[in-house]
């Protein structure tokens, strides 16, 4: 118990302090909480502690914000060519921006990280991995982390899954998403060698596949894209795939809708639970409650919220583009500040949470774009309406792939024709129209081409694919499920 003081010390003080942490004690601690639940079957008061961090606490938050800020930015225009050139350029001082002075400085854009690499790349650090963003929304942007970026996040992630009784040693994690999303996919590894669980490495195969090893491996957490949760969703209702063991399905990288939530749950038996993270401004990350907000992580990153057309911060109920600085020590190998995420959300009043998670602050799931979102002000219809009036049509095809278009104060809203008859297309804008949008609904087909031009549809996670070499050596509907039942 003497040691694990002193690890919790150890790493108190590089959160408050900005000392850099000790990767081994914080790896340590995951060691101490897993034999204080194998002992005791709850951790201790003082392990629990550390999973909200200072940050939590509203009366301290601003001033540790403040010095958290301080120290990322003086790293920053210290030791990366672009924050030097950046600073020098506009005359701003890196060793005196904090909070009240955080607004004068520029943001980061996803065009800005995708210039040369190496003007990001602190000076004195080892870049020791490199992973790109799978491209979906763009051009991939190629992010560097350090030995020790690529042992403390994952570590960190254990400690709280752990304590939060998320994932232990009686765990199987199956991972379905793309295998060029390298730092998710290394980052589910150490933290199932942290926590003592199984996990299982698939990749985007073909639905029916990774139903029978959902069966077979007896998977109890599922990791995926919501576009590809709905392929899962509707083979199992076609096959009556059952998986007992599953008790937990984590979502990100798309936007999932409510009616998506349901359905899973009630075809699996699972909890749903959406997440966001992103590969340029990792570690921060953000969770939903069970009301359906967003929370994002506090004590890894100062989360900002833009106005669409400026940089001005927005009021709650007002719509605004996430902005995120992660913070140093815990990321200095590849410093980003002030990243604009692309994100659209909506903040919500402080005062006015109830959830489990009040005492952070929370925003609306995301709505969309950018660009969707500011173009929507004419016509009101986000990308989060369309998805969420597709997802919840009957006998719809899944996962929904759709162009939003904005016109003259009309949305156009394209969907491809196989996966939406006439009848439910007509739904489909009956219900944008009730939900507050002036939209019209087209039904589109592909051509030898691909789809009509001048705008596709919108590619969506679970179309990249991985079908060299599975088990599968004909596309015969429910063979391997019924097998796996026989």
């Amino acid at each position: 118990m003497f040691e694990t003081g002193i690890r919790q010390l150890r790493m108190a003080r590089s959160m408050i302090w900005g000392k850099p942490f000790d990767v081994r004690s914080v790896e340590a601690l995951v060691a101490d909480a897993l034999s204080t639940l194998d002992e005791f079957g709850a951790p201790g008061d003082d392990l629990e502690q550390l999973l909200d961090g200072p940050f939590a606490d509203p009366e301290i938050r601003r001033r540790l914000q403040d010095r958290a800020i301080r120290r990322t930015v003086r790293h920053a225009v210290a030791s990366t060519p672009y924050y030097r050139e950046l600073f020098g350029r506009l005359g701003l001082d890196g060793d005196d921006i904090g909070i009240a002075e955080f607004a004068v400085v520029p943001v980061t854009t996803k065009q800005d990280l995708a210039g040369p690499c190496a003007d990001f790349i602190a000076e004195g650090t080892r870049p020791q991995q490199s992973t790109r963003t799978t491209g979906s929304s763009g051009s991939p942007v190629q992010i560097w982390t350090s030995a020790d970026e690529a042992r403390l996040w994952p570590a960190l992630a254990a400690l709280a899954g752990v304590l939060r009784g998320e994932i232990g040693p009686a765990d199987v994690l199956q991972v379905n998403i793309s295998s060029r999303a390298t730092a998710a996919i290394q980052h589910d590894v150490s933290v199932c060698r942290l926590a003592g669980a199984r996990i299982v490495l698939l990749g985007l195969i073909d639905p029916l596949d990774s139903l029978d090893v959902l069966q077979r491996e007896a998977t109890t957490i599922l990791s995926t894209y919501p576009s590809y949760l709905a392929e899962l969703v509707a083979a199992a209702e076609r096959t009556g795939s059952r998986t007992p063991a599953l008790r937990r399905i984590d979502c990100g990288g798309e936007l999932l809708s409510m009616a998506l939530t349901r359905r899973a749950e009630r075809v699996f038996g699972a909890r749903v639970v959406d997440s966001f993270a992103m590969t340029e401004v990792l570690p921060v990350s953000a969770r939903h409650c069970t009301a359906g907000h967003l929370h994002h992580d506090l004590n890894s990153g100062y989360v900002e919220f833009l106005a669409l057309d400026s940089d001005v911060a927005v009021a709650a109920g007002e719509a605004g583009r996430v902005v995120i600085t992660p913070y140093y020590p815990l990321r200095h190998c590849m410093p980003v500040i002030r990243y604009d995420t692309g994100d659209v959300v909506r903040p919500l009043d402080d005062g006015e949470l109830t959830c489990e998670l009040a005492g952070m602050p929370a925003t609306t799931p995301i709505l969309g774009s950018t660009a969707d979102v500011l173009a929507a002000s004419r016509d009101g219809v986000t990308p989060r309406l369309v998805v969420e009036a597709l997802d919840a049509l009957p006998r719809a095809a899944q996962p929904p792939r759709f162009a939003l278009l904005h016109t003259d104060g009309t949305a156009v809203v394209e969907v491809a024709a196989e996966s939406l008859t006439a009848q439910l297309a007509a739904d489909l804008e009956q219900a944008l129209a009730a939900a507050g949008g002036t939209v019209e609904v087209r039904r589109v087909r592909r051509t030898d081409a691909g789809w009509r031009e001048p705008e596709a549809l919108r590619a969506v996670r679970a179309d990249l694919r991985e079908a060299t070499f599975t088990h599968r050596s004909s596309p015969e509907p429910g063979r391997l499920t019924e097998r796996a039942r026989a």
